[in-house]
């Protein structure tokens, strides 16, 4: 059963056209990843979908409904939960209270508070800091921060958007392993990054979009071996996996 369903969507900004008729889907229960160069149109590929952006043709439906003309509140409401590039929290707020702001749409007390301790379990850190300002954390936990808000809402579909920006290696593998143990507990995941090699390596199935079109889409694994893929996004990576077999 798909969860997402994406046709042949046109967006832009102003005048400036920034999707040309992308057309993707997500299965329940399954991690997808959509990689590409910057300005491919990733993060406004996410943005069509949460209604942050209005497209101009096609249709997007989440659980079979049609989502595509819908604010970003009720898309929200129906369980579609976005951590945005660059994690957007309040930083003069306590990390406590920025993710008490991601269950903005419940009323279930009793539930909200069984995930934010399910929450801090996934990420023991943001429990040592919850009274902390937000703007005084690491990246790293500003990052666990953003998606530990995102995952407040209990989405059915839990979309990340450049989780690994501006971290660190160690990090980034900390950080890659928590959202595959997010996944793993039953959570669809829909994963832009630029690291392709990443991304893959999370993901079941992938998509390219280059200059706002889908190019290339299938298995991820099978994706790794796909020439144009390891030419254009995991050249170093790939070769470097090869020097460390030698």
């Amino acid at each position: 059963m798909s969860v997402l369903e994406v046709e042949e969507v046109k967006s832009a900004y102003g005048k400036v056209m920034a999707l040309f008729g992308v057309s993707l889907a997500v299965r329940e229960k399954e991690m997808v990843a959509l990689i590409g160069a910057n300005g491919a149109g990733k993060s406004t590929t996410l943005r069509s979908i949460i209604g942050l952006i209005s497209p101009i043709s096609g249709q997007i439906r989440f659980m079979g409904k049609r989502i595509d003309r819908l604010p970003s509140r009720a898309i929200v409401k129906m369980g579609i939960a976005l951590c945005p590039e660059g994690r957007k929290l309040w930083p003069e707020m306590t990390l406590k209270e920025n993710l008490e702001l991601g269950a903005f749409s419940r009323s279930d007390r009793e539930g909200i508070r069984r995930d934010l301790e399910r929450i801090f379990d996934y990420f023991p850190i943001l429990r040592e800091r919850q009274d902390q300002m937000a703007g005084s954390l690491s990246g790293g936990e500003q990052q666990m921060a953003a998606i530990g808000r995102a995952l407040m809402c209990n989405p059915k579909l839990l979309m990340l958007d450049e989780p690994s920006l501006g971290l660190s290696p160690i990090v980034v593998e900390k950080m890659s392993e928590m959202i595959c143990q997010i996944h793993q507990a039953g959570t669809t995941v829909l994963l832009v990054e630029q690291n392709a090699f990443l991304a893959l390596q999370m993901s079941n199935r992938s998509y390219v979009l280059e200059v706002g079109r889908v190019t290339l889409s299938g298995d991820s694994r099978e994706m790794m071996e796909n020439d144009h893929v390891r030419k254009a996004y995991l050249g170093r990576k790939m070769a470097a996996r090869g020097q460390r077999k030698v």
